[in-house]
């Protein structure tokens, strides 16, 4: 199997954005034509508090109780340290491909490209992660979604298949509109992304204003358990899987306007509401619930809240909207890890890299990449079919990867920092606006020391192959070791066509300077 890399000589730029990326050697493919606004909306929508606060909302309230709570600003803080690292970084590196060409500009061209591996597959499971969302959702809004009949709780066996059958449709409807005009892709997302933050203000609103207990609870565990630190290393599952894919804004920069002035403060800004509106509504889904102790929450989570205080009607029409919010939720996260692989196949790094680098001139999208990670994804549905705890370990397999990804890059950025190689103000470069680039300044060698510390311990705390968690019913070990294995077989993977693309020679970026643009 042979990867050709496409023509990359860049052509003389057509506007003053194309011109930082002709730097970089590359030429503007593209069609740039992303507002602040949609930019904002890239990270939103990947992160979509509504999707996956609903989706793991039931979880992180099941094994640690009301103290849950408290995993979310720990988690918003540790991942605040990591965005600001990376705006720092989408400031230099206005790319797509943004974890692998950040990484690989940091260290070397294999370091970024495992990063990068790691990150697609990563970003792949998460596509069919957040699609298997719509089952906590779409039957409660209506019984006839649940085609398979039966039990619609997601861990059933009948929930699990339907799930798949819900997620498989989804994927459909994202891959076409991923084979589009970017135009209509960034309509959809702005559109999807208004009636996201709407809804979260509706649903914090009605949540806070029918609550039946005090703020207090929030120090209560669950019942009958004293393991507080327990309850709250396994309760940060849900936090965790929540606040990623906000560098998803520095992997649309080639797509946006004034890139390495937008995508820092959209990548900060994204996190930041993201962060806000999701801690309000998980406090507010305490607060609200007709019942800490009738097990319910832990099983129905957000949407038994929603449909037993507020009412069938006002529940329903507020679930919708959660449905709109999944729907856009996969279409972005969808949208990063085809702009991982086009940015990866145009450095001729991936096998049939000419095909998946290609991009339609007419509507600037790269559209093999779309079907790649459609058909991928959906593919990875059929395990649901085989056992309800798939769901929970295909969810918790890509949090890790993305923290492991991310781990790649703010490693090898502090080592930078470190032997002084990474620039401590913003002032040696400027971007569109003649303005100095975003920067940490002095605070940056603490800043992402912290950043590197949290990831890394995070990463562990993720895939600590846990019996309760990954395997609850018992008799499956591969559920119990899942994470840790699709990792493993990730890395093998990715060193397998290393070794047999370059005859098990080292590669040339690791003699020679990274791509070009390298500080």
């Amino acid at each position: 199997m042979t990867s050709t890399a496409p023509d990359v000589r860049p052509e003389p730029p057509r506007s003053p954005d194309d011109r930082s990326l002709t730097e970089f050697g590359y030429r503007q493919e593209l069609h740039r034509s992303l507002s602040r606004y949609a930019s904002f909306a890239a990270g939103f929508s990947f992160i979509s508090v509504l999707t996956t606060v609903f989706q793991f909302f039931a979880f992180g309230y099941a094994f640690g109780g009301p103290v849950f709570f408290w995993t979310w600003p720990a988690v918003l803080l540790g991942q605040l340290l990591v965005a600001a690292c990376f705006a720092e970084l989408a400031a230099r590196y206005p790319i797509s491909g943004a974890i692998y060409q950040w990484s690989s500009r940091l260290s070397n061209r294999t370091f970024g490209w495992f990063a990068g591996w790691i990150m697609v597959i990563g970003q792949i499971v998460v596509v069919a992660a957040a699609a298997l969302a719509l089952q906590m959702v779409m039957p409660a809004i209506w019984s006839g979604f649940q085609i398979v009949g039966g039990d619609p709780t997601p861990t059933s066996p009948t929930g699990a298949a339907n799930a798949a059958v819900l997620g498989v449709i989804l994927l459909v409807l994202t891959t076409v509109v991923n084979s589009l005009d970017n135009r209509v892709l960034s309509v959809v997302n702005r559109v999807g992304v208004t009636a996201e933050i709407i809804g979260a203000i509706l649903i914090i609103v009605l949540l806070l204003t029918h609550s039946e207990r005090s703020p207090g609870i929030t120090f209560h565990t669950a019942e009958g358990s004293t393991d507080l630190l327990g309850a709250l290393l396994v309760g940060s599952f849900m936090a965790a899987y929540v606040m990623i894919g906000f560098d998803s804004a520095g992997e649309m920069s080639e797509e946006t306007h004034q890139p390495r002035r937008t995508a820092p403060r959209t990548i900060l800004t994204a996190l930041g509401a993201a962060g806000l509106l999701g801690g309000l509504i998980v406090l507010g889904g305490l607060l609200a619930a007709p019942s800490l102790t009738d097990g319910k929450l832990g099983v129905d989570g957000l949407s038994y809240v929603l449909t037993s205080s507020l009412g069938d009607g006002v529940g329903r029409v507020l679930l919708a909207d959660v449905v709109v919010a999944i729907a856009v939720a996969t279409l972005a996260i969808q949208t990063s890890a085809c702009r991982m692989l086009f940015s990866m196949a145009r450095d001729g790094q991936l096998p049939f890299a000419g095909r998946l680098a290609k991009v339609n001139p007419r509507t600037g999208m790269p559209t093999a990449p779309a079907l790649v990670v459609g058909v991928l994804a959906a593919a990875l549905l059929l395990l649901n079919f085989a056992s309800p705890e798939a769901f929970l370990a295909i969810g918790t397999t890509c949090i890790v990867m993305l923290y492991l990804a991310y781990a790649m890059v703010t490693g090898p950025l502090l080592m930078r920092r470190l032997k002084g190689t990474f620039p401590t103000d913003g002032t040696d470069e400027t971007d569109e606006t003649g303005k100095p680039l975003f920067s940490l300044g002095r605070w940056g060698i603490p800043v992402n020391a912290l950043a590197l510390l949290y990831g890394l311990f995070m990463t562990v705390n993720l895939a600590w192959p846990r019996a309760e968690v990954y395997d609850p019913a018992g008799g499956h070990w591969w559920f119990q070791w899942f994470t840790l294995l699709f990792l493993l077989a990730t890395v093998a993977t990715g060193l397998l066509y290393r070794l047999t693309r370059n005859r098990g020679a080292l590669p040339a970026g690791d003699t020679a300077p990274v791509p070009p643009g390298q500080p």
